[in-house]
C-alpha cells in the first residue's frame, strides 16, 4: 500500500489539499444526483441521506477503518470512530450557518429525523454499553458487533417503512406550519424537464462516489503524514486532522443539500453516517487479526467519545421538538449548545487520547 509519509511534508500538504477541493465538489455533485434520485424513485430524504448520502460519503472512513484493522490496528479503528462520531452531530452546527435566517432544527417537516435521531442514540448508547460491558465471540466476531450490524439494518428497514408516513405535523408557535409541509410535499412531487434518466443518474452517482472513495482516502493518509511530519502525530492535534478529513465529504454534502433547502436530507446525511460508524464495529472485528473480540481493548476515550454524541444528538432532537426558530450567530440556539458542549467534551477527549 502506498505510504504517504515517504513523500516530504511539502507535497502532503499539497495532496491534502487537492483532495479536499476535489471531495467538496463531488460532493455537491452527490447532493444533486441524490434529490433526483429521490424524486424519480420517490423515497423520501430521509432514505436517501441515511442510505446513499451517508452510504457514500463513507466510504474513506470506510476504506481508513478497513486499512487499520487490517494493519492490526483495530483498537486505534475503533477510537477513530468513536472519536469522530460526536464531530459529526457537530457539523451540523456548521450547517445551521447556510440555512438562512430561521435555525435548522426549525425548517425540517419530516418526522422520520426524529425517528433518526432516536436509532442514533440508541445504538451509540447500545455501542458504548458494549465496550462497558465487555463483549464475547460468536462466529469468530463480537456477539455485541453482530447486534451493532443487525441493529443498522432494523434501523433502514425502519425508516423505509416511515417514508410518507406523518405521525406528527410540524409546526412553528403552536400552529402547523402549512407552508412547509406544502414546500416540502411539492419538492417531493416535482418533476424537471432536464433530469436524466434513473441509469444515467446511477452511472453519475457511481462516478462521483469513485472521486469520493479515492480523494477522501488520499485526504486520510496525508492527513495522517502530516500529523507526523509536522510532530502533531502524538497530539490531540494530529487526531483531530485526521478525524475532520475523514468527515469533510460529510460536510460538503450537508451544506449542499442545505443550500438547496433539502434540510431532511442534510440531517440524514449527518445522523446517517453515524449509524454507519456504529455498523463498522462489525466489519473492524470481521478484519482484526486478533481473537479477542475489538471491543474488550477499546478504553475510555471510545466510550466516552460515543457519550458525548448521545449528547449532541439529543440536544438537537430536543430542537427539531421544539422548533425554536430563534437564532444567534446565524445558528439556532440548539446548534450553539452543541457547539459549546461539544467544545467542552474536546477538552475532555484530549485528556483520554490514547497516546497520554
Amino acid at each position: 500500500m502506498l505510504d504517504f509519509a515517504q513523500f516530504s511534508l511539502p507535497i502532503n500538504i499539497g495532496l491534502f489539499s487537492a483532495a479536499a477541493v476535489a471531495v467538496w465538489f463531488a460532493g455537491a455533485r452527490l447532493t444533486g444526483y441524490a434529490d433526483a434520485i429521490s424524486r424519480i424513485t420517490g423515497a423520501g430524504q430521509a432514505v436517501m441521506g441515511i442510505i446513499l448520502l451517508a452510504g457514500v460519503t463513507s466510504l474513506p472512513e470506510i476504506g481508513v477503518t478497513a486499512t487499520a484493522s487490517i494493519s492490526g490496528d483495530a483498537q486505534l479503528a475503533v477510537n477513530n470512530l468513536f472519536g469522530s462520531i460526536a464531530l459529526q452531530v457537530a457539523l451540523l452546527a456548521v450547517v445551521d450557518l447556510f440555512t438562512g435566517r430561521d435555525a435548522l432544527t426549525s425548517v425540517v417537516p419530516d418526522p422520520t429525523v426524529l425517528l433518526e435521531g432516536t436509532l442514533n442514540v440508541i445504538l451509540i448508547s447500545f455501542a458504548a454499553g458494549a465496550m462497558v460491558a465487555g463483549d464475547v465471540p460468536f462466529f469468530g466476531i463480537g456477539l455485541w458487533a453482530w447486534g451493532c450490524l443487525l441493529g443498522y439494518i432494523a434501523g433502514v428497514w425502519m425508516l423505509s417503512k416511515a417514508q410518507g408516513k406523518r405521525p406528527w405535523l410540524a409546526a412553528r408557535g403552536g400552529e402547523v406550519d402549512t407552508p412547509l409541509i406544502r414546500e416540502q410535499s411539492e419538492r417531493e412531487e416535482a418533476s424537471d424537464a432536464e433530469d436524466d434518466s434513473l441509469r444515467t443518474l446511477l452511472l453519475k452517482t457511481a462516478a462521483v462516489a469513485s472521486i469520493i472513495l479515492v480523494a477522501g482516502f488520499v485526504l486520510a493518509r496525508s492527513g495522517d503524514a502530516i500529523a507526523q511530519q509536522s510532530g502533531l502525530g502524538q497530539s490531540f492535534v494530529g487526531f483531530v486532522l485526521v478525524a475532520f478529513a475523514t468527515s469533510l465529504p460529510e460536510l460538503s454534502t450537508a451544506i449542499t443539500a442545505a443550500r438547496r433547502r433539502l434540510y431532511t436530507m442534510a440531517i440524514s446525511d449527518i445522523l446517517g453516517t453515524n449509524i454507519i460508524n456504529v455498523a463498522l464495529l462489525f466489519a473492524v472485528d470481521l478484519l482484526d487479526t486478533d481473537p479477542e473480540p475489538v471491543l474488550n481493548r477499546v478504553g475510555d476515550f471510545a466510550v466516552f467519545g460515543a457519550l458525548l454524541a448521545v449528547v449532541l444528538t439529543a440536544i438537537f432532537m430536543a430542537g427539531i421538538a421544539e422548533r425554536r426558530d430563534k437564532t444567534i450567530l446565524r445558528m439556532g440556539y440548539d446548534s450553539l449548545l452543541v457547539m459549546i458542549a461539544y467544545a467542552g467534551g474536546v477538552a475532555i477527549l484530549f485528556t483520554l487520547r490514547p497516546d497520554t
